[in-house]
């Protein structure tokens, strides 16, 4: 949906300020030169520099953990939506009926600076004419993915605990969203032959990104579709892993929805499947979230496992049982080097910090960067430091340097 792209900055600059963010590319192979000398003829020779053509291909990504689009965020994006409009609380607007884009204004460069972005998408969008919802079965409004789409992320992995929250008609209408918002997506599926890997091109390499989930918090999906989403099953993932590599895929990314709620250690199961996974030879990069808390980073059989990204924008802490740092979150950039032999090298993973700062619209603060920003207020640098201190006692290993 079209945006007024100058209001629309002016309402982030209210809400979340001014930010710069970075993100560099793999170095291309430098020319070389050499000099040779020959007595035969007693006459010194030199040999002209030569260039070292690099046929080796280069791409970075960007991926996060949940997004998580409770109840109090989606009456922010109706505020925002509100202003955009002139409108009061009391009016309805007709055209932009939720804005979320502010929220993640701040990272957008960062996400957008890279050739593939890949955020996740834990809640299911509701029914057109349906209510919305949120927990414990989630229906939030199409807009999300406009807002996803907006700051730079190209797909979203989708297998969750939530995927079936709004039953065959949610999964539905979230692909359909996604759609048009110009959106991949990888975890649900709306005809059998979807759920499959599938091939993608980016920069003329062929990619697969695959999803799966624990389960659905008790619920089934009907016997005869049970397709419409992927339970993590070590040998489904590798069934899958095979079958895009037989269709040409020279990289396949895994997204797993995985690991104990609150708990900033990788379980067992997360650990088990991981170290499977990587052993095949079969996956180059997994990527985790669901823990709602940031998890390790590991090195599994030359593989790099992200075992939990956090919560890239949520309102948890709701209640009692969900500590601080669940609003602490990374989002991650990987550089990645494919050689002319189809050897695939992924670089140390690179852990940016972010904080979703409910004082201000929600906004997904990157930490570091809005520390050395002199344009945010002592008091929120304050929380920002606490955030850092327990991220970084995780993935502190993992900061940009």
């Amino acid at each position: 949906m079209p945006r007024p792209l100058l209001v629309l900055a002016a309402l982030t600059a209210t809400l979340a300020g001014a930010c710069s963010t970075s993100n560099s590319a793999a170095p291309a192979t430098q020319p070389t030169s050499s000099t040779s000398k020959s007595n035969v003829t007693g006459v010194t020779t030199t040999i002209a520099p030569t260039t070292t053509i690099d046929t080796s291909r280069h791409l970075s990504f960007a991926f996060t953990g949940d997004v998580l689009a409770h109840t109090p965020i989606i009456n922010q994006a109706r505020r925002n939506a509100l202003l955009l409009n002139g409108a009061s609380e009391s009016e309805s607007p007709t055209d932009f009926e939720y804005v979320f884009d502010p929220m993640f204004a701040r990272v957008a460069s960062l996400i957008s600076g890279v050739d593939l972005a890949i955020c996740h998408l834990e809640t299911p969008i509701a029914p057109e004419s349906e209510a919305l919802s949120t927990y414990p079965f989630f229906g939030v409004p199409p807009q999300i993915t406009d807002a996803i789409a907006n700051s730079g992320f190209d797909r979203c992995s989708t297998a969750s605990n939530h995927a079936y929250d709004r039953g065959i008609d949610g999964i539905d209408a979230t692909i359909s969203a996604l759609t048009a918002s110009g959106l991949g997506q990888s975890g649900m599926a709306s005809v059998a032959n979807d759920i499959e890997p599938k091939i993608f091109l980016v920069k003329g390499v062929k990619l697969t990104h695959l999803s799966y989930t624990f389960g659905y918090n008790g619920l089934r999906l009907p016997d005869d579709q049970q397709w419409r989403s992927a339970i993590i099953d070590p040998e489904r993932i590798l069934r899958d892993a095979k079958t895009a590599r037989k269709l040409g895929a020279e990289v396949v990314i895994v997204s797993m929805h995985w690991g104990t709620e609150r708990d900033s250690r990788a379980n067992s199961m997360q650990t088990n499947v991981a170290e499977r996974l990587t052993a095949s030879g079969l996956i180059d990069l997994i990527v985790g979230h669901h823990a709602h808390v940031v998890q390790p980073i590991a090195r599994l059989n030359g593989v790099w496992v992200l075992y939990g990204l956090g919560n890239v924008l949520s309102n948890l802490p709701t209640d009692e049982r969900w500590p601080a740092n669940s609003q602490d979150a990374v989002i991650a950039t990987i550089n990645m080097t494919i050689t002319k032999a189809g050897k695939v090298f992924v670089d140390r993973p690179v852990a940016h910090p972010t904080w979703v700062d409910k004082d201000h619209g929600w906004v997904v603060r990157p930490v570091l960067e809005d520390l050395a920003d002199p344009n945010v207020s002592p008091s929120t640098k304050a929380v920002l430091k606490i955030s850092l201190a327990r991220t970084a006692k995780v993935l502190g290993d993992y900061f940009a340097k």
